[in-house]
């Protein structure tokens, strides 16, 4: 038989959604702006309203619009991470994502050594240190314990003062957690170069980028080492 050619199997749905879309980047809309009527949306698009009103449901799903009472559709800024925190839960997501999210976390670890010697000030320093103090794992590779990341990390990247970052964070120590604890890890915690949480205060000290961007690489070595097969 003949070849036919593939069919594009995308709903009126997908393809009214992905036009308004493309409506507000070409028309170059701006946070508060009004969109179309839904009728003036259905007309030019050829289809129902009722397909413009899901695409519309979809929009608003993922903070891209909001629906203002004698206004209509208003466009705003997305909630960026709002979809995917609904799905960030080790429960949800099989082997190889978490592993892909690990890795993730320990890449940005890293990435973001510029923007925290950049920010970082004496306050934060004495907040880091007092917490090093505080906390139970960091001296060694072993044992982790999520609170004492969490409270450390975490001021890590408050200290960025990159938002997105901050909730990205968030969402992935609960997977850093998981992936640690579960059997993902292919090799056992190895013995070397180690940096604890002390010895990173004391780099910071420096105000250095490239070198708490290697003494980062040097604390979280063993996590490279497990996963790099």
């Amino acid at each position: 038989m003949e070849k036919l050619g593939s069919i594009d199997t995308s709903s009126l749905v997908d393809k009214a959604e992905e036009r308004i879309i493309q409506f507000i980047q070409e028309n170059k809309l701006n946070i508060g702006d009004v969109l179309p009527k839904e009728l003036d949306l259905a007309e030019s698009l050829g289809v129902s309203r009722t397909v413009v009103r899901e695409a519309l449901l979809r929009l608003k799903t993922i903070g891209l619009i909001e629906s203002i009472k004698h206004k209509g559709a208003v466009l705003r800024n997305p909630d960026v991470l709002g979809s995917l925190r609904k799905v960030f839960h080790p429960s949800i997501l099989d082997n190889e994502t978490l592993k892909d999210m690990f890795e993730m976390r320990l890449a940005l670890e890293v990435g973001m050594a510029d923007f925290i010697v950049n920010n970082i000030t004496d306050e934060d320093i004495a907040e880091l240190e007092k917490i090093a103090n505080e906390i139970v794992s960091g001296d060694t590779a072993n044992p982790w314990h999520v609170e004492d990341e969490i409270r450390f990390h975490g001021k890590l990247y408050k200290i960025s003062k990159n938002r997105i970052l901050l909730e990205l964070q968030e969402m992935l120590f609960p997977i850093f957690q998981y992936v640690h604890q579960s059997g993902l890890l292919e090799k056992d915690i190895i013995k070397g170069d180690f940096i604890s949480h002390k010895e990173l205060v004391q780099v910071l000290k420096l105000r250095d980028p490239e070198a708490y961007r290697s003494a980062i690489r040097k604390h979280l070595n063993n996590h490279f080492a497990r996963i790099i097969v």
